[in-house]
């Protein structure tokens, strides 16, 4: 399962086929959502190949969201700047504030503040891309599941859905896992900007992918394809029960 820009574009039809005609156009407007990691880099870069090609129709945008959360911040936010002109993208940067709330961990109050800026953006009908990828649905999944979640948390990350009042969120990367990634970037030689906080154990998805997932992957290589596999069963299940539901709930 090799990464390549094609097969970029082979995702990206499949998740737009998915909900058409809602979404009739073959290449809606896309905006990245770049943190300037390898993943959105590599993201970012593969749709501007595939924009020079002529494979992408649609206005191709990036965004990237400076938390202020590390004294580098505004070094990799000019990084983010830097590549999308490289690649001849638009681009824009805001800056937001993570509130301290006690109740939740930094982690997630910055992806809520993230998110909601980024939803502030969305112009109608334009779709979010993320760069989530094989082994970010199975970290999700393994930690949903450790804290007691049900059929939704074993669900883990939706290939796309509703974004917002009028917009989508699509992650198109869910079949590749980060090896894949990283070797198309060394071939491209592509840089990235190295996050130090992905390296602090005291957070429970560092945790499960410096310290677990290495030695269940010595025993499993594919975990990370299995459970993408659970993903869509539970989706599939969830379907099921709202197409129940749907059809029970009037009578």
């Amino acid at each position: 399962n090799v990464f390549h820009p094609q097969r970029l574009a082979a995702s990206l039809d499949a998740l737009f086929a998915a909900v058409s005609p809602t979404i009739p156009q073959c290449s809606p407007a896309l905006c990245v959502a770049l943190s300037g990691g390898l993943d959105s880099t590599v993201l970012l870069v593969a749709l501007a190949e595939l924009a020079r090609v002529g494979r992408l129709s649609g206005p191709l945008r990036a965004i990237h969201i400076d938390h202020g959360l590390h004294a580098d911040s505004a070094r990799w936010a000019l990084a983010c700047r830097e590549l999308a002109a490289g690649q001849c993208i638009a681009f824009n940067e805001l800056r937001v504030a993570v509130p301290r709330d006690a109740g939740q961990s930094p982690e997630a109050a910055a992806r809520a503040v993230r998110y909601a800026a980024l939803a502030g953006q969305l112009k109608p009908g334009e779709v979010l891309l993320t760069a989530h990828h094989a082994d970010d649905q199975l970290e999700t999944i393994l930690l949903q599941w450790l804290r007691g979640g049900g059929l939704r948390s074993i669900a883990g990350m939706a290939p796309l859905g509703r974004f917002g009042a009028s917009a989508w969120h699509a992650r198109p990367l869910l079949e590749f896992t980060r090896d894949e990634l990283a070797a198309w970037a060394g071939e491209q030689g592509l840089r990235w900007q190295d996050d130090p906080s992905n390296l602090d154990r005291r957070f429970d998805r560092n945790y499960l992918r410096l310290d677990v997932l290495p030695v269940v992957r010595q025993r499993w290589p594919a975990v990370a394809a299995t459970a993408g596999r659970v993903a869509d069963f539970a989706r599939d299940a969830l379907d099921a029960e709202a197409a129940g539901v749907a059809e029970d709930l009037p009578r």
